[in-house]
């Protein structure tokens, strides 16, 4: 990984140091300035990102630590009084055999209490490790699932010279009508769970199922049709493609362009960055068949917008394209 523009760390040359360093505040002010030169270098700016933000999960329990413990009050009283009442009752230089006992059976406690305590200090750090492996493994298992979806969306262009794309008006012009269409195609499985990210709400329900294109078109106009819209592109947005001059939308065409949106996680709320994962991960899935992971650290925004805003048009809108080049996810129920 690169971090300067003249230096690059690995595993064995201090580059992790560096950056707990970094994160702790205990660098001089070159090496600090040098990772602060390297998180604004687009090369570098994604894979630094990624390493600190695992690094802060796993120095997040050491927060417990960091402020001064008061010590109880009348403690350095008792501590004195227990001592005398020690001194009072020490035994001789010869002790009976009922005189030791006592003292096997507390210095036996004494050990349990010590394994206790290494036994808590043990689970305290490893928590956050086997939090960041869990993370981790169902990163790359959702990343497999992306990439197994862009063979099925090439499949699909291969065949139909275009990529799914909605009607340019009404009820069915929407983003999730991809997955559908793909399963009307025999492209997808209804039940293949490719489409929902591995512990995620829709995840843990259990019943998740990709609707085919003949029933969405069916329930138009029933009160089936808004949760069909809202839940049949899984945990995933697709492209909203673009509206030409006239406004009429265009047909979605494999370009295989390495930087144009085809699939990511869908947006929340706000419109800015998808709340699919607490720990900040953001896959998107490019007209190529690449799949990229970003790891967003303290809402960094701007490392999931670098190039061109993820959830929004040049106009600042959740909809279609300006432009070929003005690459939009949507939810599964946004309107081109």
């Amino acid at each position: 990984m690169v971090v300067g523009s003249s230096r690059s760390f690995g595993k064995g040359d201090g580059m992790r140091e560096n950056l707990i360093g970094y994160l702790l505040d205990s660098l001089d002010e070159h090496e600090r300035a040098e990772i602060d030169a390297a998180r604004q270098n687009p090369e570098s700016a994604v894979a630094i990102e990624t390493e600190l933000a695992h690094l802060r999960r796993a120095l997040d329990p050491l927060k417990v630590d960091r402020q001064p413990m008061a010590a109880p009050a009348g403690l350095a009283e008792r501590t004195i009084a227990a001592a005398r009442q020690a001194a009072a009752k020490q035994p001789s230089l010869s002790p009976s055999r009922d005189a030791v006992t006592p003292v096997l059976r507390s210095r036996a406690w004494v050990d349990r209490l010590i394994l206790a305590a290494a036994a808590v200090a043990a689970m305290v750090l490893l928590i956050p490790l086997l939090r960041e492996s869990i993370d981790d493994s169902r990163a790359n298992r959702a990343q497999r699932n992306l990439q197994k979806v862009g063979r099925a969306l090439h499949g699909y262009a291969d065949t139909e010279r275009v990529f799914p794309t909605p009607p340019s008006e009404g009820p069915l012009s929407r983003a999730g009508l991809y997955a559908p269409t793909l399963v009307s195609a025999h492209r997808l499985k209804p039940d293949d769970g490719l489409l929902v990210y591995p512990g995620s709400k829709l995840d843990q329900a259990g019943n998740f199922r990709i609707p085919d294109r003949e029933t969405v078109e069916q329930a138009v106009g029933s009160a089936e049709f808004d949760e069909l819209i809202e839940r049949m592109g899984g945990d995933y947005g697709y492209t909203l493609g673009y509206r030409n001059e006239a406004g009429v939308l265009q047909p979605i065409r494999d370009q295989r362009r390495a930087h144009h949106p085809l699939v990511a996680d869908a947006p929340d709320a706000s419109g800015e960055k998808s709340n699919n994962h607490p720990e900040g991960i953001h896959l998107i899935l490019y007209e190529d068949g690449r799949v990229e992971r970003i790891v967003i650290a303290d809402d960094n925004l701007e490392l999931l917008h670098r190039d061109d805003h993820l959830y929004r048009n040049h106009d600042g809108k959740i909809a279609a394209g300006t432009d070929e080049e003005d690459a939009v996810i949507g939810d599964s129920h946004h309107q081109p």
